[in-house]
């Protein structure tokens, strides 16, 4: 079964399969008017802004060490300093 979803900005009619490249608008003209939106703040992703959550020294130790698990691939000592040296990742 073919899905059939509305442009989202014209409203015309868009079949969703992976060969269109600019799902879910029908056109390049289409998204490219939408990115402009987007970029003049014409829309907005409406939430709430949450207040800063103190940060203990647990949650700080944690965070570090999911870090260095993450980042970091060797130590070196010199001069009563440990020095970090931590792998390329690219995403």
């Amino acid at each position: 079964m073919t899905l059939k979803v509305s442009c989202p900005n014209c409203t015309k009619e868009v079949i969703w399969q992976t060969s269109n490249e600019f799902r879910p608008f029908c056109s390049k003209r289409c998204q490219l008017i939408d990115l402009g939106e987007w970029a003049d703040e014409g829309h907005k992703i409406s939430q709430n802004i949450q207040g800063a959550t103190p940060l203990t020294e647990e949650m700080l130790d944690a965070m570090e060490d999911e870090f260095i698990l993450n980042n970091v691939t060797s130590y070196e000592f010199f001069n009563n300093s440990v020095i970090c040296f931590g792998k390329v990742q690219f995403l």
